[in-house]
């Protein structure tokens, strides 16, 4: 199911960088969560040739994650709005505690963007 979530993340980002084909194929299998039998009959191509597609769009989607990587930035930066989050539901009366941790977060997630 992990594979299956984060394969979904990468096409999330990088899916309009496939071709139309790969991304009906890619797409069945992913979000429909159709068999390889079944993908094969809808496009008119074999089991294996179904296989060979949602293989081939996995390592693309690796590849441009790997030199671009844009859903580790995105899950880093969402792991830091979430401290945010966590912070503010915490506060516990030190406004000082609170305001030195919430520019750390924010200097981080600057940093991210730039």
């Amino acid at each position: 199911m992990e594979k299956i979530v984060a394969s979904g993340l990468l096409y999330d980002f990088y899916g309009e960088l496939l071709t139309e084909h790969q991304k009906r194929i890619f797409e069945d299998f992913v979000y429909h969560d159709l068999s390889l039998a079944e993908i094969a009959a809808e496009h008119g191509i074999s089991r294996q040739g179904a296989h060979d597609v949602i293989r081939r769009c996995d390592a693309t989607l690796q590849k441009y994650e790997d030199k671009l990587g844009l859903v580790g930035r995105f899950m880093r930066m969402r792991e830091m709005v979430e401290e945010l989050r966590r912070l503010a539901g915490e506060y516990d009366g030190d406004i000082d505690a609170l305001t030195k941790r919430v520019n750390a977060v924010t200097d981080e997630i600057l940093k991210e963007l730039l």
